[in-house]
């Protein structure tokens, strides 16, 4: 059976060729040294070093010993270096899920912030929607998301840290400025043409559930799959769009927000990961600049 302890003795020994100095890099007596010396070469039934009152070398038996524990020693202190180096944030990974919005309009400046604090962490960003993403943390796929809440696919396995609010707003272009500045109810907001993102997002779900609060069902004149253009069909107005307020900025696109009578909750970004999977050290510190 292999003994880690009689050869990495072995190895000190053959490395400063001196009993006494492997014991002081070991940090052992010199006759706990010796023994160990002993005992492996009781094991292995052969003389690895030839002893004299001064010196020590390695036997033809112990030279080619050394030629198979050297390598296997510095695979050892290889490995334990870049674990240092990953617990010290001087390389590893982070992986983050998260929706094309988020990840554009709201991500950015944190990985920009991480980014230059660890510059060595190597950053992968998948993009799906956030009930995809609950699906890629299911997996092990991902060590974090950044998720729209709710999200009914959460779990109670899920621990969950809540990093932002926002609001959800229909947005308009000059074609519908005769709803500027006015205000106007759901019922009659929905017989205008409206510009939505797909039923299987978390955002269209939202909308749906606040509609039917009031007894509202409404048809999508158009369904994507992605805010930016629903924006920008918008501004070229085919009609009225439902987009998260953080995503855009008004003036610059030249839209106006539409005063709806009935309020529409807020909802929340969130950081979610796994209960029982341990975080790497650049998760946690990805986290903490929330």
């Amino acid at each position: 059976m292999l003994n880690y302890e009689l050869y990495k003795v072995f190895y000190f020994v053959a490395k400063y060729l001196s009993f006494s100095k492997a014991a002081s890099k070991l940090y052992i007596s010199q006759s706990a040294v010796s023994q160990n010396i002993k005992s492996l070469e009781k094991e292995l039934n052969t003389e690895l070093f030839i002893r004299s009152t001064k010196n020590v070398s390695l036997s033809k038996s112990g030279s080619l010993l050394l030629e198979h524990v050297e390598p296997a020693f510095n695979l050892i202190k290889s490995g334990e270096k870049s674990i240092r180096e990953i617990n010290a944030l001087q390389r590893g990974e982070l992986h983050i899920g998260a929706n094309d919005t988020i990840s554009k309009d709201f991500l950015l400046p944190h990985l920009n912030k991480f980014h230059k604090l660890y510059p060595n962490i190597h950053l992968l960003i998948t993009n799906r929607t956030s009930s995809t993403c609950i699906e890629l943390l299911k997996q092990n796929t991902v060590d974090l998301i950044i998720s729209n809440l709710p999200n009914d696919k959460v779990t109670s396995s899920m621990k969950v840290k809540e990093i932002y609010s926002f609001n959800d707003i229909f947005i308009g272009g000059k074609e519908y400025n005769e709803l500027n500045k006015k205000t106007i109810n759901l019922k009659k907001l929905s017989s205008y043409p409206l510009l939505m993102l797909e039923e299987k997002t978390t955002t269209r779900k939202f909308l749906e559930k606040y509609l039917n609060k009031y007894g509202i069902e409404i048809e999508a004149k158009i369904e994507l799959g992605s805010v930016d253009l629903l924006i920008e069909m918008a501004k070229i107005g085919l009609g009225i769009a439902y987009v998260p307020d953080y995503s855009l900025d008004l003036k610059k696109e030249g839209l106006f927000k539409l005063d709806i009578k009935e309020k529409i909750a807020k909802r929340k970004l969130a950081v979610i990961r796994n209960k029982n999977i341990p975080l790497t050290n650049a998760a946690e510190k990805f986290i903490e600049l929330f």
